[in-house]
């Protein structure tokens, strides 16, 4: 039996890729086995040797992230899928929060403050100037968060209360596309891990903290209406963009979840930062899911659209089953013909 390899791809984080590869190898699945990715130059449309790759660094470094598109397009699955990854934003993600019914802070999203590279005053003509900054802040409303609308880490997140900090923050933007959201002033918050668009794990988290102490080991109890709300909401979210894995993050205020970060698919699972029980959870829910795909892995990807990606295809083909089965059968149609003819 050819042996179907699982390969964790990662950079400076250390207990997570580890503990993966050992938790797989564990288990012992007869004909599977895990190992970090190691990878030179890379022969266009060559296949990879990698059934699985778990992806963890590649939205930093584009060298990685063309390499998973070339596996993918051999056969590769990979976790999460880097056509979408690569075309994902923030602002967009709240945009189809709002179609698909799931709360979400009042966000809009701003022009550059200054020209992005090779471009000048001639490459915006088709820009409101001036634009209506009255209107975007009575939609919005302070206070408010600035930040770039594809970002993370909390980089270049700017807490404004008024029209002179939002200026004073945004002239220190450059040329970073960003968005105002308005705040939400939150009771409890929540980080859930989502594993395979099916299990998720909700952690109590609190990003007023210093970063290595925001998950709170020891949450009290919440109303159990809230945490369902909170876990369908995740699965909502991540099923419609496609994550395999993802976090999830909600604000709570007054009893309403709003989905506050959801476009996390290289999480954090640090398991000093995490706690041990979260760190058992993702290693093993990841491990299960890998192999998984591992099983099913081998077949080249038919179909690139982007459509595909958005859920388009599966509709498609929901609409032609159920016109195939409207269909009256031949015998049918050809006992009403026989009868409308004897009948002239």
């Amino acid at each position: 039996m050819a042996v179907k390899k699982i390969g964790v791809l990662f950079g400076m984080e250390n207990t997570f890729p580890g503990a993966l590869v050992e938790r797989i190898n564990s288990m012992e699945i007869e004909g599977i086995r895990a190992e970090f990715v190691e990878i030179g130059g890379i022969e266009m449309a060559k296949r990879s040797s990698y059934a699985v790759i778990v992806d963890r660094i590649s939205h930093d470094i584009p060298f990685y992230r063309s390499y998973l598109k070339n596996a993918a397009l051999t056969g590769t699955e990979v976790i999460n899928n880097p056509f979408w990854w690569s075309a994902d934003d923030k602002f967009f993600n709240y945009a189809l929060a709002e179609k698909l019914g799931v709360a979400v802070p009042r966000t809009v999203l701003l022009p550059h403050k200054n020209y992005p590279p090779d471009t000048n005053q001639r490459s915006m003509r088709n820009l409101q100037y001036p634009l209506d900054w009255d209107a975007v802040f009575e939609y919005v409303k302070f206070p408010a968060f600035l930040k770039p609308h594809d970002g993370g880490g909390w980089r270049d997140v700017y807490h404004v209360h008024n029209r002179d900090e939002f200026f004073h923050a945004y002239d220190q933007t450059r040329d970073l596309c960003m968005m105002l959201q308005a705040e939400v002033k939150f009771q409890e918050y929540f980080r859930c891990y989502v594993v395979g668009q099916e299990d998720v794990r909700i952690m109590t988290y609190d990003p007023r903290r210093e970063h290595a102490h925001r998950y709170v080991l020891d949450p009290p109890e919440y109303p159990k209406a809230l945490l369902a709300r909170v876990k369908k909401d995740a699965l909502k979210l991540c099923r419609a963009l496609g994550y395999d894995l993802n976090t999830v993050e909600f604000a709570v205020e007054n009893g309403v979840p709003y989905a506050i970060d959801f476009m996390n698919p290289a999480p954090d699972a640090d398991r000093h930062a995490v706690g041990e029980e979260s760190f058992e959870w993702i290693v093993d829910h990841v491990a299960k899911l890998a192999i998984k795909k591992a099983k099913l892995a081998g077949e080249p990807m038919k179909d690139l659209r982007w459509s595909s990606f958005l859920g388009a295809e599966p509709a498609k083909k929901a609409l032609a089953k159920k016109s195939a089965a409207k269909k009256v059968p031949a015998k049918k149609v050809a006992a009403k013909k026989a009868v409308t003819k004897g009948n002239q």
